[in-house]
């Protein structure tokens, strides 16, 4: 009589190994983005910031890192946009709280509701409208990121810790705009840049490392400096994504429509 197949295994099979990796990396950015939180409430403002930074650089290498190693999963998808949710729109908002918000009493408290559910109204947008047929549109995002925009309102806080802290700024008005300006920006849709679809030459990759090398080291050098400066130059990329994202439409839409023309027949 023959034995039936034992099918327990305890090493795992070669696809959820792939599969466990990125959802790891996943929830090491959960944890640091709850970790700036405390920061936060012990005033260590510094480290919060960085928390926020090394949870964005997370998140901007799992979805690589799972499409590179063929981990991707639906578990994956969703666990990114919670990590998202707590990385880069609770822990944002409650640290700016504890900075100056809370200065502002009921209104300020109003100000963090009104980004984190603007967050949260960003992420759903995404998860429905990924899984589209790939186009040229995959080079843009509809409206501000939620990794910009965590970082875009920590700017006020950015600067106040960076050399470029010159003038007496009253922050009291500052921040409420940055909030507000950034909350509109998340369910805008306005396009921005993804950086997902980079073309480069196979000659000029080295100068792409030594440039990746140089920001990461004037990062370690001048990090508060350097990441107030990012945020300026994402800001002033924002109208001349707009103008591309339009040229690009305008192009592939008369070519549509000439290829539309082309399919027809001329019977008489």
């Amino acid at each position: 009589m023959q034995q039936p197949k034992n099918n327990f295994k305890i090493v795992p099979s070669k696809k959820n190994a792939r599969v466990i990796l990125p959802n790891m990396l996943t929830l090491i950015g959960v944890c640091i983005g709850l970790t700036s939180i405390r920061f936060a409430l012990d005033g260590s403002f510094e480290f919060a910031i960085i928390a926020i930074i090394l949870a964005a650089i997370i998140d901007g290498l799992d979805g690589r890192i799972a499409r590179l190693i063929k981990g991707t999963s639906k578990v994956g998808k969703e666990l990114d946009s919670l990590t998202d949710m707590i990385s880069f729109g609770v822990a944002p908002a409650f640290i700016m709280y504890f900075w100056s918000l809370n200065t502002l009493g009921r209104f300020g408290w109003l100000i963090c509701l009104i980004y984190v559910i603007c967050v949260a109204l960003r992420l759903a947008r995404f998860n429905v409208n990924s899984g589209q047929e790939p186009s040229w549109r995959d080079n843009f995002f509809e409206g501000v990121p939620s990794p910009a925009g965590g970082i875009l309102v920590l700017t006020p806080l950015i600067i106040s810790l960076s050399n470029f802290n010159l003038f007496e700024i009253n922050y009291n008005v500052i921040v409420p705009i940055f909030f507000i300006t950034t909350s509109l920006l998340l369910i805008s849709k306005v396009p921005s840049y993804s950086f997902k679809k980079i073309v480069i030459q196979r000659k000029t990759t080295i100068f792409l490392l030594f440039g990746i090398v140089l920001f990461f080291g004037f990062l370690l050098i001048y990090p508060f400096d350097i990441i107030a400066l990012s945020s300026m130059i994402y800001l002033t990329l924002l109208p001349l994504s707009y103008i591309h994202y339009q040229k690009l439409k305008k192009k592939n839409d008369d070519q549509k429509f000439i290829d539309e023309d082309d399919d027809l027949e001329d019977i008489l």
